[in-house]
């Protein structure tokens, strides 16, 4: 049960979970790209809303929820009534309907022609239609922009995307990428301590140096000269060393988080079967306290891995141990306890009975107990 288990994990994990995550991450991405309550620019005209154009002179709150000046204008065709609201105020509501933007408008005035499907001669007769409103509530429908939302995929870079075998080439392109990083750090630092290096030829055979001018027979100005290049050159390099530093803990921890995440995919499915051999262990050997004390073991245990795999993941972040090796650490601690409670239930063991405990602490117990006994007669 427990191999078709893991098997069924590594098969999730690799094919599964990363579909669903580049959906969830690119919809999420791609909403908050799209919703319009988060877009809109004070003091231009936005068609974001599927047939409106709208304009607001001032957004505010904590989720741009408050607008004041708001002009929506509807983009109506031939055969449809042109429209227009102006109000001083208005606000974004959450809608019962999800697709749908509620919008609350306060103090305005709603203009409105009656051209639909009238001539030209008509249209500049007919006259204006303006109404009045204290509070307007309107629903503009954004069902089309939260569907392309969905569909559209932006984010495709993310190593969380790729299963086992696509995260092996990222690996490869990114050990080239540090080693090629390694490589320009050198160069850099060599041109910064001499710039003729740059320009040499590596091919051709190097004559041996002049004895350098020693800096004793240099006088007067001359030598504060060559003592402050010198001492800028070496506050240029300090300077390029800190700041490869940091990129280089940076290109580090991405490296790592990236092998670690690859090695779990397998390492899991492992972690599930060891689990599996402890969990059933520690039914078999607790006969006594019904299923609260295994529960209660099997949480501190799991509790503890749990620990130990964000310690030891954060210590391979930091480049002080391989990435491959902190996939699998916690499982390799574990395993042999694993097999060691396997093997203490198959041979009936009473490694959690009390009562042998007890019995094995009795003659220390027992000694403290006379001692007390003795002292109630002196």
């Amino acid at each position: 049960v427990a191999t078709v288990l893991a098997v069924m994990l590594f098969f999730f994990s690799n094919n599964i979970i990363p579909d669903f995550q580049k959906k969830a991450k690119n919809m999420l991405f791609n909403i908050a790209q799209t919703k319009p309550a988060l877009n809109f620019t004070p003091g231009q005209f936005i068609d974001q809303l599927p047939g409106y154009m709208v304009k607001f002179d001032k957004i505010y709150g904590e989720n741009g929820e408050n607008i004041e000046g708001v002009f929506v204008h509807r983009k109506a065709s031939t055969y449809e009534n042109q429209q227009s609201i102006v109000a001083e105020k208005g606000k974004f509501v959450p809608a019962a309907n999800k697709n749908f933007l509620k919008l609350e408008l306060y103090n305005g005035y709603i203009f409105e022609d009656n051209f639909a499907g009238k001539g030209e001669n008509v249209r500049q007769k007919q006259p204006d239609q303006a109404i009045k409103f204290d509070t307007l509530v309107s629903h503009f429908d954004i069902s089309e922009v939260i569907n392309k939302a969905i569909e559209k995929e932006q984010i495709t870079d993310d190593y969380r995307f790729q299963t086992y075998g696509q995260l092996n080439e990222t690996v490869a392109k990114n050990k080239k990428d540090n080693a090629d990083f390694f490589s320009n750090i050198s160069s850099d630092v060599l041109s910064q301590s001499n710039s003729v290096i740059s320009y040499m030829d590596k091919t051709k055979s190097k004559t041996v140096a002049k004895q350098q001018i020693k800096l004793d027979t240099i006088k007067g100005e001359k030598k504060l000269e060559i003592l402050s290049n010198a001492y800028n050159r070496l506050d240029n390099l300090k300077s390029t060393a800190s700041g490869k530093k940091s990129e280089f803990s940076s290109n580090i921890k991405y490296f790592s988080k990236v092998v670690i995440y690859q090695q779990r995919i397998i390492s899991y499915s492992v972690t599930c079967i060891i689990f599996f051999l402890i969990g059933a262990s520690l039914g078999s050997i607790i006969r006594k306290g019904g299923m609260g004390l295994p529960v209660i073991i099997a949480i501190i245990i799991f509790i503890i891995f749990y620990v130990m795999n964000l310690g030891i993941e954060n210590i391979a972040w930091g480049g002080g141990m391989s990435p491959y090796l902190a996939a699998w650490l916690p499982n390799l601690i574990l395993l042999p306890f694993g097999i060691w409670m396997t093997y203490k239930a198959l041979t009936d063991s009473q490694l959690f009975d009390a009562e042998k405990y007890k019995a094995l602490f009795k003659p220390i117990t027992k000694r403290f107990s006379k001692s007390k006994e003795h002292q109630r007669y002196q």
